[in-house]
């Protein structure tokens, strides 16, 4: 635990630096994003299951590009989303 006590005639904004710097030394901001943003690592089948999917995607996306409709198909995904939204 971080513990800061004022000084005698020392402003709140000194004090305020103080306590950040005393912070930022101690890790406790370094780990709470590390607790945060951490993600469970996908089993073998998630994996599995991710990369044919994306694997489908991109042929999808090839298909269209090469016949000249991925514009279409990217407007019409556009509007759908926007109407989600609402």
């Amino acid at each position: 635990m971080v513990e800061v006590k004022r000084k005698d005639s020392e402003s709140f904004e000194s004090l305020m630096r103080r306590f950040s710097k005393k912070i930022l030394q101690s890790g406790r901001v370094l780990q709470a994003k590390k607790v945060k943003y951490h993600r469970k690592p996908l089993n073998k089948r998630a994996q599995k299951l991710k990369a044919i999917r994306k694997e489908g995607i991109k042929k999808q996306r090839e298909y269209l590009r090469k016949t000249g409709k991925l514009d279409e198909f990217l407007e019409a995904r556009k509007k759908i989303t926007i109407k989600k939204k609402r």
